[in-house]
């Protein structure tokens, strides 16, 4: 059993079908959830809140005990998991979603044991905004709540979001994510609008170029790990985050640069393999070695 803060993560639990140029992959596992606990139970407890549908396979069970993740929270109900397929470019930049079967994740309605709402550190994968403030309000005592969003709650619930944020300590965003709900295109600017939504502080994830932490008074750019080959970027932004806070579990007086790079090393397993094969091999040995090759470059201010 991990030593170490529990955290409790909300999101999505889910069975995917990609295609890729490197490849094809039917009823796999999925969602965000799913990549958020398997990250961040290399490092630390979790407790995972979620939904599946009675067809949910035994394997995705197994996959959660491998991490000793908790999962008291997730419930089955009567019909089909969340199902979601997409298909990414010739060059990983663009993703078009091919279908979205939600089954019992469209009723979804996050159900806590009480106990497990003292929790010091919550996690808000990128879920429907009130889904996420029903959770906020449930955990408003919590050291740290990390919140995440998609651009289709952007496009939606744009107030809702606000909230959300008011009720953030800190926010994971992607850059066009970033520039879509604040419109700068600066990045620098992007993020002085988002901390001033309530965060303390802001990561904008840039994908193969890094990433940007910003506080009140400090903004800094933090290289990735190079990986070789890239075969499947699903679920990289919730390995980030699941890193991100796996290393906040161990700490009482964080480093949020270092906590940043441990998000950036768990990031780079998951896009190394389908869905979550590759992240399911990583050891905390073989994610300290990266730790420091992303810490050497960043004090030798190298770009990766």
């Amino acid at each position: 059993m991990h030593s170490g803060k529990t955290i409790l993560a909300v999101g999505s639990i889910a069975i995917d079908t990609l295609e890729t140029p490197n490849g094809n992959r039917k009823n796999i596992l999925g969602g965000s959830a799913s990549y958020f606990s398997m990250a961040a139970g290399l490092l630390a407890p979790v407790k995972l809140v979620g939904v599946v549908g009675d067809d949910y396979p035994e394997e995705g069970w197994q996959m959660f005990k491998s991490r000793s993740i908790n999962t008291d929270n997730v419930h089955i109900e009567s019909g089909k998991t969340f199902r979601w397929g997409g298909k990414y470019s010739d060059d990983y930049t663009t993703r078009d979603t091919l279908f979205t079967e939600l089954g019992v994740f469209e009723k979804f309605s996050p159900k806590i044991k009480k106990e497990d709402c003292t929790s010091p550190l919550v996690f808000l994968g990128n879920i429907q905004p009130d889904l996420q403030l029903a959770v906020a309000k449930l955990t408003s005592k919590a050291e740290y709540i990390v919140s995440d969003t998609m651009n289709l709650w952007i496009d939606l619930f744009p107030d809702r979001l606000d909230e959300v944020l008011s009720r953030t300590t800190i926010f994971l965003i992607n850059h066009e994510e970033a520039q879509q709900y604040t419109g700068e295109s600066d990045i620098s600017n992007a993020a002085k609008k988002l901390l001033a939504a309530g965060p303390e502080i802001v990561v904008i994830k840039l994908g193969a170029e890094g990433a940007f932490l910003a506080t009140e008074n400090n903004e800094v750019f933090i290289p990735v790990y190079p990986v070789e080959q890239v075969l499947d970027p699903t679920g990289a932004g919730d390995s980030f985050a699941g890193g991100f806070m796996g290393y906040l579990a161990q700490t009482n007086a964080p480093d949020f640069i270092d906590a940043v790079v441990m998000g950036s090393a768990m990031a780079s397993f998951c896009v190394e393999g389908f869905g979550l094969e590759s992240l399911l091999l990583a050891t905390p040995m073989l994610l300290n070695d990266r730790v420091e090759k992303i810490k050497s470059c960043l004090h030798e201010g190298v770009r990766l």
